[in-house]
């Protein structure tokens, strides 16, 4: 496929023509309204859509694959949009593949506790259909409410309780795959290990380079008998943050450990009114999880940690009610700052937990220097940070100022043997960041890998891998397209 060139206009007439054939008129899409939605995820990326098409079925998504195979034209699999690093986002008139359709619940076996699914079930819906045997789907990204499993699945996705329970791949059991030529193969099985490589693995947080998932089998876990959830402020970042690595030095690994900075705190507390510490540098959202007699012992080592490291106040939440209200602060920061700006930026980068005192302080300065507000809300107990960048995109030239602090945070956070990415995956965003973590050999490989799954290099190209490896020639991001 030809690297930074747009599909030709007869190619899309002509996919357009095969894929009303194949689906009902209204489910493909090519006004210029659709087109403009599905142009980009919820970074700040915008790319080109040449045409939307929602399937209902494996089979119709073979015969969408099929279709753009054909006429050379590339693909983009879609969920929710909800993804933050451009992965989702069309590049040259690409052909966008919504499942927000294909969300049925297929199956659920509570005995062996897993569960049959559509990749456009979203994730929360799938805890409330399972609760009622006493079960739950472990990982819970902010955007629990509106992501889908499948968008899950391709970005590995995690959330605050990661922690404990571990990300989307230890949740995921089996695949049904569509490929970039429009055959269907089946991933791993309903048994915990099944024979042979672990290609299941491979494909999970894959980012949609290595073929469309149709069906996932996910592992339910089991609701605990028991949770305590508790507040802790301080009067600095850091004192929060070495609470952190003490818990955990101390034997324990909670079921959560997040933290909120002052302005995040501020931001969230205007918006959900829950009684939280304004007035505190940090807070620390701490809760454990099992049987009732050892959390009781947890939770007091715990508070008598977080004093240990000056500890202000401790709220324990009294009932589920109060729970909710405290989760429903850490897990609406995102939407809370609109009340400060009205747009954000961030990255997702994860350091070591002794770095996290060094590495927020570098991210403070380098904002600073840029002229920027950043508000921290992070998984503290794995070193995955959240600094969102706040700013307001009409003010000239902030959005250069945007991307050099954002580059620097993502240089320093390497620097201190982090990682590019905990959970948002790489997408566009941290492309061409790759060889700070990879040598050449390695995003060969990598690429290896890729063309064994999609020799066609149709499936979401240019992601992930910045080398002439991935597709071609390098493409950089188009001009224009931060938004």
């Amino acid at each position: 496929m030809s690297v930074g060139l747009t599909a030709p206009a007869a190619a899309l007439t002509a996919l357009a023509t095969s894929l009303r054939a194949a689906l009902s008129h209204d489910r493909v899409r090519t006004g210029s309204t659709e087109l403009g939605l599905y142009a980009r995820d919820a970074s700040n990326i915008s790319g080109s859509a040449g045409m939307v098409c929602f399937p209902l079925t494996t089979a119709e998504v073979q015969a969408c694959v099929r279709a753009a195979g054909t006429h050379n034209v590339p693909f983009v699999a879609r969920g929710a949009g909800t993804g933050l690093a451009g992965g989702a986002t069309p590049l040259d008139d690409a052909l966008v593949i919504t499942l927000t359709k294909m969300n049925r619940v297929l199956s659920v076996d509570p005995v062996n506790r897993f569960a049959w699914v559509e990749p456009g079930v979203l994730n929360l819906d799938l805890t409330r259909q399972v609760t009622k045997y006493g079960l739950h789907f472990a990982p819970d990204p902010s955007s629990q409410q509106s992501c889908s499993i499948g968008g899950n699945v391709a970005n590995n996705s995690g959330g605050p309780h990661c922690l404990s329970d571990g990300v989307t791949a230890a949740h995921v059991l089996a695949l049904e795959v569509v490929l970039s030529d429009g055959s269907v193969v089946h991933l791993g099985g309903e048994q915990p290990e099944p024979a042979g490589l672990d290609i299941r693995g491979a494909f999970v947080g894959s980012e949609g380079m290595f073929g469309i998932a149709t069906k996932v089998c996910v592992r339910l876990t089991q609701n605990a008998p028991t949770v305590r959830t508790m507040l802790m402020d301080f009067e600095t970042v850091e004192a929060g943050a070495q609470t952190v690595s003490a818990i955990i030095a101390d034997g324990m690994v909670p079921a959560a450990l997040e933290m909120m900075d002052q302005l995040c705190v501020r931001a969230v507390e205007e918006y959900i009114h829950a009684g939280l510490p304004v007035d505190a540098a940090a807070v620390l959202l701490v809760e454990v999880a099992g049987l009732p007699h050892g959390l009781e012992a947890d939770v007091a080592r715990i508070v008598e940690i977080g004093k240990a490291h000056g500890a202000g106040t401790v709220r324990i939440a009294q009932d589920e009610a109060e729970r909710a209200l405290l989760w429903k602060g850490r897990k609406t920061a995102f939407g809370a700052i609109a009340r400060i700006k009205p747009n954000y930026y961030l990255h997702d980068t994860v350091v070591p937990r002794r770095m996290l005192p060094e590495v927020l302080r570098k991210v403070y300065e380098i904002t600073a220097r840029h002229g920027l507000l950043v508000m921290n809300v992070f998984h503290a107990g794995d070193g995955n940070l959240h600094p969102l960048l706040v700013f307001d995109k009409a003010e000239p030239g902030v959005m250069d100022r945007v991307h050099a602090a954002g580059e620097e945070i993502v240089r320093a956070s390497v620097a201190a043997g982090g990682v590019l990415s905990g959970e948002h995956g790489i997408g566009l965003e941290k492309r061409d960041f790759m060889s700070l973590m990879f040598g050449p050999a390695d995003l060969t490989a990598q690429a290896a890998m890729r063309r064994a799954f999609d020799p066609l290099e149709l499936a979401n190209p240019f992601k992930v891998l910045p080398s002439a490896a991935a597709c071609g020639d390098v493409q950089h991001v188009p001009d224009g397209a931060w938004v």
